[in-house]
């Protein structure tokens, strides 16, 4: 018997062991994500490590967006395919697009092609935030959506195309008129719960408020936003990172995060 047979053998049974006693066997490495953010330099977000602090891996890449215009975008929606390849280079299993307006902002058609045009290059699954947010409202079973965006209106208009070009009725999309973070005063946890709460009560009964934009920190607001308006809170960062883990394998379950987050 050669070493690498007896090795072999030696790590079967002490895995057949180990679950007789009820202990996890090592398992294989795990799954690793790589996201794509519109900014340059953009770290990993730390809402990736308090939804998912085991189970998967993250990798971060920027393509340089430094504000939410549609010219800007057409700048550098050429840098993600190469941000993609960095990516699947660095060990990446899955990519996903963590752009909301990067990707909306064509429209469905569009925001597909980007995904397709990750994966010819890379062979790699891909997904966008716009496709997971529609992923995430469909889970929810919502048909009407109200939209609180960070964007300006030219940009909130894309967003209302987008979502009604993927089957959706929008029956309202308010922005915070941002431009550019660095130029805005800053969006405060309050000020974005109560703008965001006072949209979806500012038209007829949605099914299900969506918060847009990547930029906003929105993981702590879920809950209480879903405690006042009494349904599912959709958020670009979290829902994202939800359906991006799922095409990796995993569930997508984090409890303590909102209705689609619990019941994942």
């Amino acid at each position: 018997m050669n070493p690498s047979r007896r090795d072999f053998l030696r790590l079967g049974v002490a895995g057949t062991a180990a679950a007789a006693l009820g202990v996890t066997p090592v398992r294989a490495a795990d799954p690793v994500l790589g996201m794509i953010f519109p900014p340059a330099g953009y770290p990993v977000p730390p809402e990736a490590g308090r939804l998912y602090p085991t189970g998967v891996r993250f990798l971060s890449e920027g393509v340089g967006l430094d504000r939410m215009t549609p010219d800007e975008y057409d700048r550098v929606i050429g840098n993600v395919v190469p941000a993609a390849e960095r990516l699947a280079a660095r060990g990446a299993n899955g990519i996903s697009l963590m752009g909301t307006s990067l990707s909306f902002y064509r429209g469905a058609a569009f925001n597909q092609q980007v995904a397709d045009n990750i994966t010819k290059a890379t062979g790699l699954p891909a997904t966008t935030m716009s496709t997971a947010m529609v992923e995430a409202l469909r889970a929810v079973g919502a048909k009407r959506v109200a939209v609180a965006t960070a964007y300006a209106d030219e940009v909130n208009g894309r967003v209302r195309t987008f979502l009604e070009e993927s089957g959706l009725e929008v029956v309202t999309v308010q922005g915070l008129g941002i431009i550019r973070f660095e130029d805005s005063p800053p969006v405060t946890q309050e000020g974005l719960f109560t703008f965001s709460a006072e949209v979806y009560e500012s038209v007829p009964r949605a099914d299900a408020l969506f918060v847009s934009c990547g930029n906003l920190s929105t993981i702590d607001l879920i809950v209480p936003l879903e405690e006042r308006c009494k349904a599912p809170v959709i958020c670009s960062t979290e829902h994202a990172l939800w359906a991006s883990v799922r095409m990796l394998g995993l569930s997508g379950q984090a409890r303590g995060f909102g209705t689609l987050l619990d019941r994942a």
